[in-house]
């Protein structure tokens, strides 16, 4: 007996439930002749077919009118002016950089004084002056002296102004005003001042007037651009794809018809930050191509800018009016499930 057959027969002999089968080749393959015969005896059986009563029409095959879902393919772009300043320090850092400071004082060697200062010079005469003052050669952590009988007390106080980096800015701006006497060191001579650029503010005028169309406000915080549409509806600059254009194409092309040519972008990579599938309230029927389509589907691609500024003079697509936002300010101009949709993917700072 063939292998085969012998494989078979051991399969049939195990007990299975009743509704398991052996497939058609395998049945032929054990009883050839009975399977013929027990069909052609099922046949002779079979009477002619009698028709439907009368008033009972067959069932016919209509063509099915469900209609094809689709979404449309929308690339959207989150251009965004990156942090231009480090954040401002928390009172538990401020008060632990101070205290190293003069911690370094306590601990470096005394500083050598006519190393660096010739004695009746006029560098002499201006470092006794400044010494006296700020009792440490540090010119940046109050009055101090690291040497004395309260040198132990390094800490900084609650309320003092010695770790606040304003005051620290003032005392280094005073510290680099010179006055030299025009006579030879004598007292009460007419003291001549030099002017010392004073470094720009960290709050802007755009952020005092709170100018949401400026990127030169929050300067610590990352900005995106939003533009509003003629339902008033605030989002990204996006559209739809044409032919078969890449994202990245998609979204350089979407920032000139919606910004202008007076930005200098950057769409950084081919590969989009996340997706958003918006569904609409009411599905569009188009019966005549069979086609339901639901909603939109956004990819989001990551832009930066690096110069310019956006003019929706002569956008294409009917924008209103935008903004440079942080990620909190967003939350309140979005609608809450483009915000829920979006949020992860902002920036916090």
């Amino acid at each position: 007996m063939p292998k085969r057959q012998e494989v078979v027969r051991r399969l049939v002999a195990i007990k299975r439930p009743n509704n398991t089968y052996l497939c058609q080749t395998c049945l032929l393959s054990l009883h050839p002749h009975r399977l013929a015969s027990t069909a052609t005896a099922s046949a002779a059986h079979i009477g002619p077919i009698e028709p439907p009563p009368s008033g009972r029409a067959l069932p016919t095959n209509t063509p099915s009118t469900s209609l094809r879902t689709v979404y449309k393919t929308k690339a959207s772009v989150m251009l965004s002016r990156p942090p231009l300043l480090t954040r401002d320090l928390t009172p538990f850092e401020k008060a632990y950089f101070l205290y190293q400071k003069r911690l370094n004082e306590r601990l470096a060697l005394p500083f050598t004084r006519y190393f660096y200062y010739q004695k009746g010079t006029p560098g002499d005469v201006e470092w006794k002056r400044k010494i006296k003052e700020r009792q440490t050669p540090a010119r940046d952590i109050g009055r101090y002296n690291a040497y004395a009988n309260e040198g132990w007390n390094d800490e900084v106080l609650m309320g003092a102004r010695e770790s606040e980096p304003e005051e620290q800015v003032e005392a280094l701006l005073r510290d680099a005003e010179v006055e030299v006497p025009r006579g030879e060191g004598e007292e009460g001579a007419e003291v001549k001042k030099e002017v010392v650029a004073k470094p720009m503010p960290r709050v802007t005028e755009a952020d005092r007037v709170g100018d949401t169309k400026s990127l030169d406000r929050l300067l610590q915080r990352t900005l995106y651009l939003v533009v509003r549409k003629g339902d008033g509806r605030w989002w990204f600059p996006s559209d739809g794809l044409v032919g078969k254009e890449s994202l990245h194409t998609a979204a350089e092309r979407i920032l000139v018809q919606t910004g202008g040519l007076n930005m200098n972008t950057w769409i950084v990579g081919n590969i989009p930050l996340g997706h958003y599938i918006r569904n609409y309230s009411v599905p569009a029927k188009d019966k005549e191509k069979s086609v339901e389509t639901r909603g939109e589907k956004y990819f989001f691609m990551k832009g930066r800018i690096m110069a310019g500024q956006a003019n929706l003079k002569d956008n294409a697509q009917g924008l209103t009016d935008f903004q440079w936002l942080a990620k909190d300010e967003l939350e309140k101009v979005l609608l809450p499930r483009d915000w829920s949709a979006t949020k992860n993917i902002l920036a916090e700072r």
